[in-house]
Order: structure tokens, then sequence, then C-alpha cells
């Protein structure tokens, strides 16, 4: 079933808006396609990439990172986004998908691969594990707006 699966970046608009429903399983408050797609754009002006995993044509899974430097990690790859259709789930795909993103950083020689996820995600808490990532910190957040969600 895996080798049926190509891991890619997403390059154009219609590649953005395919990606929709999946990045919405895992962003739910996203609900209007034209929006996502700004604000894709936005995030790929400021060096955020999208890497697909498509079976049969179609977009199963999706990994959203960026490269970063900052003086905690010195150089680094920040995963914002992992998701995996939910019918696939246990399937490899977001494996496959995390392996790419890391592959991404040691070929930018970064010191750090780094990711967020909530405290409420017990299953993917499990999952990052298995994937030899260890958990370092919590993450705190303020919202500055009144329906700002995060």
């Amino acid at each position: 079933m895996q080798s049926q699966v190509e891991i890619r970046h997403i390059e154009s608009d219609v590649e953005v808006e395919a990606s929709f429903p999946v990045m919405k399983e895992l962003r739910p408050h996203l609900s209007d396609r034209a929006a996502y797609g700004a604000q894709i754009a936005q995030q790929r002006a400021q060096g955020y990439r999208l890497l697909a995993a498509w079976r049969d044509g179609a977009i199963v899974g999706l990994a959203g990172y960026r490269l970063q430097d900052n003086l905690l990690y010195g150089r680094f790859i920040y995963v914002d986004d992992l998701v995996v259709t939910a019918s696939l789930h246990r399937s490899g795909f977001g494996e496959r998908l995390l392996q790419a993103a890391r592959q991404r950083a040691v070929a930018l020689h970064c010191k750090h691969f780094v990711l967020d996820t909530g405290l409420h995600m017990a299953l993917a808490q499990r999952f990052y594990f298995r994937q030899g990532l260890l958990a370092k910190g919590m993450h705190f957040v303020e919202p500055l707006t009144q329906g700002t969600t995060t």
C-alpha cells in the first residue's frame, strides 16, 4: 500500500486547493477555501513548505513546515501541520511525511527538528515518541483578539 504513495511538495494553487479537505481535518476552524489559499500563499512567502502524500491522484496527507533559526535551537525545521486523512490513520503515511520533512532538515544542515502538539492529543504524542521525538517543554499561548483559535 505504501508503494502507491508519492510524497512531494505542493507547488501550484490548484494543488493548494486540493489540499483543503485534508488540512480541514487537522484545522476544523478553516471554513473558506479561498481564505485558506490566501493564508498558504502568505505563509509560503515566509518560507512555509507543504509536503503532500498522494495516492491514486488524491492528497491523503500533509506536512507543513518551515526553516527557522533561533538562539534555542540554532537552525531547525519547525513542523506546523501534520495530518493524514482519518480513514488512513495507521497507514504509515504520517511516518513517511514526517521522515520526508526530517530528511529536508538534514539536507539543510539543521541542528533540530521541532513540532508542537496539543496536550489533549495523546495518540499524536504516542506517534511522535515512536518517531524518535521527545517532549522538551510546554507551549504557552495568549489569544490577543477575540475569536482567535490556535
